[in-house]
Order: C-alpha cells, then sequence, then structure tokens
C-alpha cells in the first residue's frame, strides 16, 4: 500500500462510504476505500433481531460516553460499526427520512439546496419500496425497503393497542408527515439484514478500479499547507501513507471528527493545549455533537410467551407531539418484541418493551481528544438531557408507552409492567428517565455543513472550510438532527456527495 496513488480516497466503509465509493467507481475513476474492521462474516449481522449480540464484539468501536451530569453520572454505551457496511451492520436497519420540516430548517439554516422538496428526489432514487407511492417513494433504487417482512403477532396487538390510545394510524410515515403509528420500513431482503455495503460495493468489489483496504485505521489526513495530499493508514504491517487528489471523509459523526483533530485541523486553542501540532484552525470540529435518547417500558407477559421474531426486533413505532404546540412529532416511541434491558435491570427472558423516544433534542455535546497520541481515546460528551424540554418530552413519550400498554389489544398477553413500576408514578418519571436514559445510536452534527462560524462543511460541495482535497459527507455534516434515524439522510447525503465530486472532477 505504500506510497499508491488514487483518484479519490474513501475513509469508512459504513452507509455513506460504501455509496460514494460505488458512484465514484461506476464513473470510471480509481478509488480506494479504507475500512478500519472487516468483513462482514459474523453471521449474526446477517439476521437484525441479533443486533443486541453485537453490540461490545469486534464489530463494534464500543464507545462510551464521558459520565453524563443530567443522567445520573453514568456512561452511555454508543454501538458503532467497525465492519464493512459500518453501523448499518449493527443497527436495525429502520428506513426513517424523517419530516419535511427537518430539510426545510437545514436550508433555513444557511444549506442552500437542502429543502425537502429538493432531497425528496435523491430519496426517491436510493429506494426500492414497490409497495410505495410512486408520487413519494422511489421503486426502483440500489436500496431494498421493505414493510411486508414476516411479522411478530405482538407486534400487531401493539398497533392495535398505539389505534386504541388515540394514535392514528400512518400508512407511510416517509411520506414527509411522519406523525402516527406505522409499520417500520426497513432495509432488508429475503428477511436478512441488506444495507449499502450489500447494495453499492459489494456487487462490484471485484472492479479494476476499485481497492478495498480491511483492518486498518486512518489516523490522520495528510496536510501541506491549505491542501490535503492524501492519508495516513496504521494497518498490521505499521504506517503506510495513501495519496490522492480528494480525500473523503465518511468514517461517521465521532470518527470524521476524531481523524481531523488528529491531523490538527480544529479548535486550535483546544488542539494547542493538548500538544496536538495545529495545521488549520477551525472551531466548530467536534462540536454540536447530539443524538436521539431513549427511557424503556419494559413488561412481562403473564398468559402468553412472546414468540420469536424472525426479521426484526422493532415493527411498529410512533411519531407524535410531546405537547400539541410542537410544530413536528418530537418523539419516536420505539416497540421491541423482548425486554430491553438496561444494565443492572433483571427480569425474564421473555417480555416486550414500548420505548420512550425523543428525536428532536435540544441538547448539545461535544467530542474532544485527550491527548497528543494516536492511542489517546476520544473524549465523548452527549450532554444528554442537559435542557430541561428534552426531560419534559422524554417523560411525556414514556408516558404515552405506558398508556399504550394498558390498552385492550394487548390484554390477551398479560402485560405486567417491569419497569418503571406500578410504584412509580407519572409524575416520578423525571427520575427515572434520568436514571435510564440510553443512546438511540444516532449521532450527527460534529462537522456541520453551513455558513456560520462554527460550520466546517461547504453545503454546496462537502469541502473542509479553508482546505483543498478534503471532503466530509456523512452524518457528522448534518445540522441538525431530522426527526427520526439517521440512517436514510446520511445515505441520501452521500448520494447527494457524489453527484457534486462526479461533477466537480469531469
Amino acid at each position: 500500500m505504500v506510497e499508491q496513488n488514487f483518484d479519490f480516497i474513501v475513509v469508512g466503509a459504513g452507509s455513506s462510504g460504501n455509496v460514494i465509493a460505488r458512484r465514484l467507481v461506476d464513473a470510471g475513476h480509481t478509488v480506494a476505500i479504507i475500512e478500519a474492521g472487516s468483513y462482514d462474516t459474523n453471521p449474526d449481522i446477517t439476521k437484525v433481531f441479533n443486533l443486541g449480540k453485537l453490540w461490545h464484539s469486534e464489530q463494534d468501536w464500543n464507545y462510551h460516553t464521558l459520565p453524563q451530569a443530567h443522567a445520573n453520572i453514568r456512561e452511555l454505551h454508543i454501538p458503532r460499526g467497525k465492519v464493512m457496511g459500518g453501523s448499518h451492520a449493527l443497527n436495525a436497519t429502520i428506513w426513517v427520512r424523517g419530516a419535511k420540516q427537518d430539510y426545510d430548517t437545514w436550508a433555513y439554516l444557511g444549506c442552500d439546496g437542502w429543502s425537502w422538496d429538493e432531497v425528496l428526489p435523491v430519496f426517491k432514487a436510493i429506494e426500492n419500496y414497490p409497495q410505495g407511492d410512486p408520487d413519494t417513494r422511489g421503486q426502483n433504487g440500489l436500496l431494498d425497503v421493505r414493510s411486508d417482512y414476516d411479522t411478530n403477532p405482538l407486534q400487531d396487538a401493539m398497533l392495535e393497542a398505539g389505534q386504541q390510545a388515540g394514535i392514528a394510524l400512518n400508512e407511510d410515515y416517509n411520506s414527509g408527515n411522519p406523525e402516527g403509528i406505522g409499520r417500520i420500513q426497513a432495509n432488508v431482503r429475503d428477511g436478512n439484514r441488506f444495507n449499502t455495503w450489500h447494495a453499492y460495493l459489494k456487487p462490484v468489489q471485484d472492479a479494476e478500479n476499485l481497492t478495498i483496504i480491511t483492518d486498518a485505521k486512518v489516523q490522520r489526513v495528510i496536510v501541506d499547507g491549505n491542501t490535503v495530499k492524501g492519508v495516513e493508514i496504521k494497518g498490521e504491517g505499521g504506517i503506510d501513507k495513501l495519496y490522492a487528489p480528494e480525500t473523503i471523509l465518511c468514517a461517521g459523526a465521532l470518527n470524521s471528527p476524531e481523524i481531523l483533530l488528529r491531523s490538527g485541523i480544529g479548535p486550535a486553542e483546544e488542539l494547542d493545549a493538548l500538544g496536538v501540532t495545529v495545521t488549520h484552525d477551525l472551531p466548530g470540529v467536534g462540536k454540536n455533537l447530539h443524538d436521539h435518547v431513549l427511557s424503556p417500558v419494559i413488561f412481562e407477559t403473564t398468559k402468553k410467551e412472546v414468540p420469536d421474531s424472525t426479521v426484526l426486533p422493532a415493527e411498529v413505532h410512533v411519531f407524535t407531539k410531546s405537547t400539541q404546540d410542537k410544530a413536528v412529532p418530537d418523539t419516536q416511541p420505539l416497540y421491541f418484541s423482548i425486554p430491553m434491558y438496561n444494565e443492572g435491570m433483571t427480569g425474564p427472558e421473555k417480555g416486550f418493551t414500548l420505548m420512550g423516544g425523543l428525536v428532536r433534542p435540544a441538547s448539545r455535546g461535544e467530542l474532544t481528544l485527550t491527548g497528543p497520541d494516536d492511542d489517546d481515546p476520544i473524549a465523548l460528551d452527549l450532554a444528554a438531557l442537559s435542557v430541561q424540554a428534552d426531560v419534559d418530552a422524554l417523560v411525556a413519550s414514556v408516558k404515552q408507552s405506558r398508556e399504550v400498554g394498558r390498552q385492550e389489544a394487548l390484554a390477551e398477553w398479560g402485560p405486567v409492567e417491569l419497569y418503571p413500576g406500578a410504584e412509580v408514578s407519572d409524575d416520578d418519571l423525571e427520575d427515572y428517565v434520568r436514571e435510564t436514559v440510553i443512546t438511540y445510536h444516532h449521532q450527527v452534527g460534529t462537522c456541520k455543513m453551513g455558513t456560520d462560524a462554527m460550520a466546517v462543511v461547504s453545503p454546496r460541495d462537502f469541502r473542509v472550510t479553508g482546505l483543498h482535497g478534503l471532503r466530509v459527507a456523512d452524518a457528522s455534516v448534518m445540522p441538525m438532527i431530522p426527526s427520526g434515524n439517521t440512517n436514510a439522510p446520511t445515505i441520501m447525503i452521500a448520494e447527494r456527495a457524489a453527484q457534486v465530486f462526479v461533477h466537480d472532477v469531469n
């Protein structure tokens, strides 16, 4: 690998990197894609309902936050994919575009070209969703989206229970208006996980103009003045350098800013204090870190045993407003066919979870380095629930989940609430959510695109501000988190970025 030259270097073979590499290969460019993990040979990756087995595995970066001051000083586990497919190999494959207003807000914040009407055609081009309305949904894209998978009978009861609790049925939450309860649309093919590695890059993995490098971690980019010339990577054989006129970071909301910071690109004063040589002062790198969060309502069943799911662990979710004055839904309860116990919780193996969820958080944290050496870990502070409005919304979501669990449609299962438990009143839920809040694994924002002083990336061409030859295109560039799972928006960003990159070099 020493001193090799390519047209493009893509860092990270996750949801974004696989898409961008495929489009560049198709356009005839020589591409090297670098993945810190290996190939997806772990059989637990295939079945989405096994996702819990992947946490803390070799395929998980296994990050933890700093002790969260507003979450009972707990360190929250943050699973991130370290494997071909990235976090799309570890997640629940839930396909959520978000609300129309999410993207209109991006445009309002200075990201011209990112309104709902402008991103909708990109979403449609990605999707292979034959059940959708062709006016709003795609049916010919590379990535399968399905809602006709085999379902768990308990989930059918949950769908009915939500409607009995007053939540309107939404036949397609990806239409731009997600509000209501509906069947989850997922990236599965023949009942198995189907991610961007499977859909985009694996079919062309033997292309002559594609080089796939696995088990190699990008330590930093090579900065020469105001130009990035390539990357420095650490693999089994030691340190190597790869060169290209364009380097594209697709390492995600945690690793893309980490690479920039280790390269001396970031807040100069902070880097200097750590002993990192500053190559480019860019104050927004690592800032604006935010995430969706969850808090569980867990039931045992006393009348019927919950059958094992064959495709997804969660098949139904809800988008609802924590208060009626909200312009768009800010909570996303998620219904699991298994008890999702936190660390320290105990209970039977069988049961179900109605997971309260916050998807429009106001809390903002940051990602920083802890020292100048390559082995010094990153420090993650989500500042989870640091804004009272976030606590209030999550409490409202947990209350609603408890109410759904009491509905007649679920009575035949004999549900008994284990957590929070009958002894915890609705008035005491704030303490409960602070004790139980966990991440929804949707970190974004640490290299945000925009035009303000804290922007890192141009919303027009994904260039890192003030540098040539370096771009970022993944969840880190989102200026504000969408109102739902972030995988679909990340893939949309990748498709838009690929169009720009191909156009710029032709």
